[in-house]
């Protein structure tokens, strides 16, 4: 029987299309399509659209990753740029293919 992967949701907040945003958005897809291939949800809000979602996921600066599963949640904040320290921060350094 072979042991099925986890999915890892996360949820990134951005603030519309500034460069920031723009950048933490192809980071992460970067890193999920690198890391986590088929093993990963997306979900982007931007907090100008959605700002009781920010205020409810307690958001006060952007971009902010979520990592909702599997396990404890994380939370990240910046462009998401610097690949080796997300991967810890968000318990992947194990995912490296």
């Amino acid at each position: 029987m072979s042991k099925s992967k986890p999915i890892f949701i996360f949820r990134l907040y951005v603030a519309g299309e500034a460069q920031n945003s723009v950048l933490a958005r192809a980071n992460l897809r970067a890193l999920c399509e690198t890391y986590l291939p088929e093993q990963h949800q997306i979900e982007v809000l931007d907090v100008f659209r959605e700002p009781k979602r920010a205020l409810d996921d307690a958001i006060f600066m952007t971009p902010t990753l979520l990592k909702l599963a599997p396990a404890s949640v994380s939370r990240i904040v910046g462009t998401l740029s610097q690949t080796q320290s997300v991967l810890l921060a968000l318990g992947l350094e194990g995912h490296v293919p």
